[in-house]
């Protein structure tokens, strides 16, 4: 199912303002329960997961910088 621009923008604003912090929040709190690990394997968890969340989500971010391009198709 292809999601269309409009719902595309709301998807990844919503993602960002509610989903986001909720990630971090767990994340931390995943992070915490463990023993910490020396400074490099730390890093590499925290960079792990500071673009983990990106990936299963990149449709939707696609081409939502963009204009609109079901509105260009209207003008015509």
């Amino acid at each position: 199912m292809q999601l269309s621009y409009k719902m595309r923008r709301r998807l990844s604003l919503l993602v960002l303002l509610v989903g986001l912090p909720v990630y971090v929040v767990v994340a931390v709190n995943v992070v915490e329960m463990f023993d910490r690990p020396p400074i490099l394997v730390e890093l590499l968890i925290w960079v792990t997961l500071g673009v983990a969340w990106a990936f299963p989500l990149r449709a939707v971010f696609l081409g939502v910088g963009r204009a609109d391009p079901e509105a260009e198709q209207k003008d015509d």
